[in-house]
């Protein structure tokens, strides 16, 4: 692996990034309408504080084997009043799934209760923010992901599970709360934006191909990431991937991602604004709750990246200067 050198950064305010992205996507062949409903995804992962699911993702996309397969439209498969399945056409899953998310939401909201997947899409980005959408709707959201195979069982040396986010999304009377995870030790996407950096790993996240612990990038991406917390994420990651395959996503290399989708109103169980009210008390006893020694502040999750969305849009955007130009050359902008 190279030496790591200082690296030379840009800032851009949120709307020339998002022009950027936009442009980029275009250069993708996507449409103008559909280019803008990825780069605000890209936009948003950076807004909140995860840089690698920003402009560095495009990269990755770019770089995809799956963006050199033909697309087609997204179609219906299957579908009841509160079920629907589409199958993606070969769509990067930030559309795709944003298409899904829009059809489960419409489908909750008459009739109380809905689930929905997507298969043979790609690259799904950031959970939180198509459950995000949802939970603004006064929805509670589960969303599962079986993604490609980058990360070994517990006791394995070959990839055969994803990074198999879950995410999980409820309203309260201060707006959403989302708990958002990926199944592996580190994400596929932070491991690309190290190995372009030239960074090393944190111990313990993944193995090369021999079995054998290492920090490099490069030897990762050839070997295997890891689960989290060993057997608790092996499990959690096997329950994810087999979720995934409700949606017909399969198994094999070319077919295992599996976007799913779960919401239903609050009112079905409950006063819906009772409950609203009941998770804020909860989040207001624990935030307030004795702390530890040196602990200033008790954080929830989701807090950290409101708040970074918050400073992020008065501020701008920071990105590594060797991405913005790798984009910019790509665009032609």
């Amino acid at each position: 692996m190279s030496q790591q050198q200082p690296q030379e950064r840009t800032r851009l305010t949120v709307s020339q990034a998002r022009e950027l992205a936009e442009a980029v996507v275009r250069k993708m062949d996507y449409s103008a309408e559909d280019s803008a409903v990825i780069a605000e995804h890209i936009i948003d992962a950076a807004l909140c504080g995860y840089e690698y699911s920003g402009l560095p993702k495009l990269l990755d996309a770019i770089e995809s084997k799956r963006n050199l397969r033909p697309r087609t439209p997204m179609k219906v498969i299957k579908e009841t009043p509160v079920s629907i399945v589409f199958e993606g056409g070969n769509n990067i899953g930030m559309l795709a799934i944003q298409r899904l998310g829009e059809a489960v939401q419409a489908k909750a909201l008459v009739s109380g209760f809905a689930i929905g997947g997507v298969q043979n899409s790609w690259m799904s980005g950031r959970g939180a923010h198509y459950v995000e959408k949802l939970v603004n709707h006064d929805l509670v959201v589960i969303h599962t992901v079986s993604s490609q195979s980058y990360v070994a069982p517990l006791g394995g040396i070959e990839s055969i599970l994803g990074t198999n986010p879950l995410t999980i999304g409820l309203p309260t009377a201060n707006g959403p709360l989302i708990f958002d995870m990926g199944t592996s030790a580190i994400m596929y996407t932070d491991l690309t934006l190290r190995e372009r950096r030239g960074e090393k790993l944190p111990e313990g996240v993944a193995i090369d191909v021999h079995g054998n612990p290492t920090q490099d990038p490069t030897a990762a991406r050839e070997g295997a990431l890891l689960p989290f917390a060993g057997h608790k994420g092996f499990g959690l990651a096997l329950m994810m991937h087999a979720m995934g395959l409700l949606t017909g996503a399969g198994t094999t290399a070319d077919k295992n991602n599996g976007h799913l989708i779960i919401a239903f109103k609050p009112d079905l169980m409950y006063s819906a604004e009772q409950y609203k009210e009941d998770v804020s008390a909860l989040i207001t006893r624990i935030k307030t709750s004795k702390r530890a020694p040196g602990v200033d502040e008790i954080r929830i999750p989701s807090e950290r990246s409101f708040k970074e969305r918050a400073r992020n849009l008065k501020e701008g955007l920071e990105f590594d200067t060797a991405v913005f130009n790798r984009l910019r050359e790509f665009a032609g902008v």
